[in-house]
């Protein structure tokens, strides 16, 4: 009896060992059609491989974080991405990198990142951050003023958001989970869209009047 309970745990092990190996690879964009004619195809999933004999130190390399952001728009900040785009040798390796300024007031909208989990540190001013948990967790806010030197960690998927609260431009250095995390900013998803989402949708689901869905469409 106990060798057969033996034999069941390691079948058992196996299964679920085999499962978790069996998984498909994490999206580096937001869709990627299927195409029978490999000659008509451009993407796999994110870059192809240069051979690696031929790669060099500048193909890990890229300058320019050091310069601020022009923060003089809408929102007042302003985000310089750091991802495979600009560090072809980041291609595979799951990590990217922001700096992200702000004017005084200014913030970086409500948004999230599909693919990446990001990590940020305050490098001058004071953060007013937070994310928003899912519907499955009750939609809760966590929030954080953050300070020089303060950490916060929003996690994959999740909307969040920074606003700098002081009366002096704040700066900010992200690390995300992916070469390419990508950004959906709420409310120009929402309401920019093109073509725009039929306004009777998002009266309905904002609880809004229909003219100041129309009003809110046309200023994206």
């Amino acid at each position: 009896m106990k060798g057969t309970n033996f034999l069941l745990t390691l079948t058992i092990l196996a299964l679920a060992n085999s499962i978790a190996s069996a998984y498909d690879p994490s999206p580096l964009q937001d869709f990627c059609v299927a195409i029978d004619d490999p000659n008509k195809a451009l993407f796999v999933n994110g870059k192809f491989c240069k051979n690696p004999k031929l790669a060099n130190a500048d193909d890990f390399f890229t300058s320019g974080l050091n310069i601020p952001g022009n923060t003089n728009n809408a929102v007042g900040s302003n985000v310089t991405t750091v991802n495979v785009d600009k560090i072809p040798g980041l291609n595979t390796l799951g990590i990217s990198l922001v700096r992200i300024d702000y004017a005084p007031y200014g913030q970086n909208p409500p948004h999230t990142h599909p693919r990446g989990t990001e990590i940020l540190v305050v490098a001058e001013g004071t953060l007013y951050v937070g994310f928003v948990s899912s519907n499955q967790d009750g939609n809760r806010l966590f929030t954080k003023v953050l300070n020089k030197g303060d950490v916060f960690v929003f996690p994959i998927g999740l909307i969040h958001f920074q606003a700098n609260i002081g009366h002096i431009p704040a700066v900010a250095f992200a690390g995300l989970s992916s070469q390419n995390a990508g950004v959906i900013t709420i409310a120009n998803t929402v309401f920019g869209s093109e073509p725009p989402i039929n306004p009777e949708v998002l009266a309905r689901a904002f609880k809004l009047d229909i003219n100041i869905v129309e009003y809110l469409q046309k200023q994206f």
